[in-house]
């Protein structure tokens, strides 16, 4: 399992036999009587508590394990989407994104559950499903994977998927506030950063002020600038040297991608302390456009403004 300090998000792709999960030995007959949508569902681990649905519907959160995937997973996807969170004890991003999701299934009210999956405890579903850097976030609609992240996501973006996920299953959501938006997430949700680069602009052309857009937007040219990179080269090189502010602004790009993102501020604003001139503005320039992908609310943000703020003057 790759750490996920050392991992960027990437969105994840490409066909997976679902059908193929079964569990490693044959449930006994009284395993069998207990089983059904709800199976696995009794205790949500640390990251979070179950949240029961009236009505007789599944939980909220649920606990999926190698055993009960099959009717925890595929066959409730049938009738409601399943969102997969896969997450282990040690992954710290894991502690950030799991409370929104969490969060947002509880909203849900019965819409979509989400299935918590503990990486350490259940290794032949996570090698199944390709797992390589936690968080990782896919859906099952229908029996069929959908693709979805790694890494930790805003609020804002992490609903958008799941509105994405609704619409895959024929779930009415509510009307998005703005189409042109959905199109240019769809498009760096599917990896066209081209396609995203150039609705985004068009957004900001019409709306100068739209911070979704500038977010978008911001988040495209971070994943260029990691494009085909090796992380644990670059983090190693930007420990080594210090002073290769290269280096640091690309480190910095990878922590942000893997969840770290007040490490990756405090690493540019110690860049900033040590350099000057038109070098000591790159670097700030750099951290500025990260401030963007998290958004103006960040409270992260907000800390790191304060201390570039002291940094520079």
């Amino acid at each position: 399992m790759s750490d996920p300090r050392t991992t960027p998000s990437i969105f994840t792709r490409g066909a997976v036999d679902l059908g193929a999960l079964r569990p490693a030995s044959k449930p006994t007959p009284s395993a069998q009587a207990a089983s059904g949508p709800a199976a696995g569902a009794a205790a949500t681990p640390a990251a979070g508590p179950a949240t029961g649905i009236p009505g007789g519907s599944p939980a909220a959160v649920i606990d999926v394990t190698e055993e009960n995937f099959q009717t925890t997973v595929l066959q409730l996807s049938m009738t409601t989407p399943v969102i997969l969170d896969f997450w282990a004890d040690w992954c710290e991003p894991c502690k950030q994104l799991s409370p929104i999701l969490e969060k947002l299934a509880a909203e849900g009210g019965g819409s979509w559950v989400l299935g918590k999956v503990d990486v350490d405890a259940n290794p032949r579903l996570a090698q199944a499903l390709r797992v390589q850097g936690i968080p990782m976030v896919v859906a099952v609609v229908g029996g069929q994977l959908v693709e979805g992240f790694t890494g930790v996501l805003p609020e804002a973006e992490v609903r958008r998927y799941v509105d994405a996920v609704l619409k895959a299953g024929g779930v009415q959501v509510a009307p998005a506030e703005d189409p042109r938006m959905d199109a240019a997430d769809d498009a760096l949700m599917s990896g066209d950063l081209d396609e995203a680069e150039a609705a985004y602009r068009k957004i900001l052309a019409e709306s100068p002020q739209d911070r979704a857009a500038e977010s978008g937007l911001a988040q495209v040219e971070l994943y260029r600038r990691i494009e085909g990179v090796d992380p644990a080269a670059v983090l190693a090189k930007a420990a080594a040297d210090p002073d290769d502010l290269d280096a640091q602004r690309l480190a910095a790009d990878i922590e942000v991608l893997s969840g770290q993102a007040p490490e990756a501020y405090e690493r540019l604003v110690a860049a900033v302390k040590r350099s000057a001139g038109e070098e000591r503005d790159a670097v700030r320039k750099h951290l500025l456009s990260l401030f963007t992908v998290a958004g103006p609310d960040d409270p992260a943000v907000a800390s790191a403004r304060r201390a570039l703020a002291r940094a520079l003057f």
